[in-house]
């Protein structure tokens, strides 16, 4: 049923692009930014009830924030594509708070934030707009488009103060995830075109600048990047990539893990990561 919903959207896309091509450009870049929101159950508003909700205002979205515990160092978690601060309850219950005040959001589209629409260049803004408010931040962890999201954070905004980063299955280009969508959907290549130009004009950048391993090279600060290799969402060559590119990091591959990289033992080893003293990481590649 989904598959043949796709192909209906697809010859739609395909033949608005004869007819009207600016709206078929447009409308197939929004497809293409629209999550498909994860239902919230009511195991999940219990915990989110465990935190102090507050809330901020990105352009027209209201973001849902999440803050734990009263210590003095602060820990911000940012989630990947169709999920939500839940992802991130072991990691955060593993935190002690009187040692550390954690912060987490819903990104635009996901989660109790609003919106219908999450780009990288959009999710980033956010992040800079929060990170502005909460000064040094001891440690930003990472999963998925949360870690390419904030990866161009950092790139757009050097000055921004954190003490370390931790990537986990961050995806590699922006290109990748578009030829999935156009693959799915069986874009004409005329309206490929047409959706890559209102990409370009929107972001005032083409598709191609949106590296991971590109935004990595400014990176001065130390961090780690956690990665399966069996990821067959964002490819594990990818985080070889970063790890090249990133000058102060530690590679750490897991093995059968997948996407997602949930284990009791990878929420240990993150609670280790951001509790030890780090200045410059060993720079070698670690199996976990």
């Amino acid at each position: 049923m989904i598959k043949s919903f796709s192909v209906i959207v697809g010859a739609y896309l395909n033949n608005l692009a004869h007819i009207l091509p600016k709206a078929a450009g447009k409308q197939g870049f929004k497809l293409f930014c629209h999550p498909f929101r994860t239902p919230i159950k009511p195991y999940h508003k219990q915990f989110f009830n465990t935190a102090d909700m507050f809330s901020f205002n990105h352009e027209r979205v209201t973001v849902q924030g999440y803050r734990w515990g009263h210590g003095t160092k602060k820990i911000l978690f940012l989630h990947g594509w169709q999920s939500h601060t839940f992802r991130w309850k072991n990691y955060i219950q593993s935190l002690s708070q009187d040692e550390y005040t954690v912060y987490a959001i819903d990104a635009p589209g996901h989660g109790l934030s609003t919106g219908n629409y999450l780009s990288v260049p959009f999710y980033s803004a956010v992040i800079q707009q929060l990170m502005s408010t909460l000064g040094h931040v001891h440690a930003v962890v990472t999963h998925s488009v949360g870690g390419f999201s904030a990866l161009h954070a950092f790139h757009e905004q050097p000055s921004i103060s954190v003490g370390k980063l931790i990537l986990m299955a961050t995806p590699g280009k922006a290109w990748d995830f578009f030829q999935f969508y156009r693959d799915s959907i069986k874009l004409s290549d005329k309206t490929v075109q047409l959706i890559l130009e209102y990409f370009q004009n929107e972001f005032q950048k083409p598709i191609d600048y949106f590296s991971t391993a590109e935004f990595a090279k400014k990176l001065t600060i130390p961090g780690y990047i956690i990665h399966d290799e069996d990821d067959a969402e964002a490819p594990y060559h990818y985080a070889i990539k970063i790890k090249e590119n990133w000058k102060n990091s530690m590679l750490i591959t897991t093995k059968g893990l997948g996407h997602n990289i949930k284990s009791k033992e990878i929420v240990e080893r993150v609670a280790q990561l951001i509790s030890e003293q780090t200045h410059n990481v060993v720079k070698k590649s670690s199996g976990h």
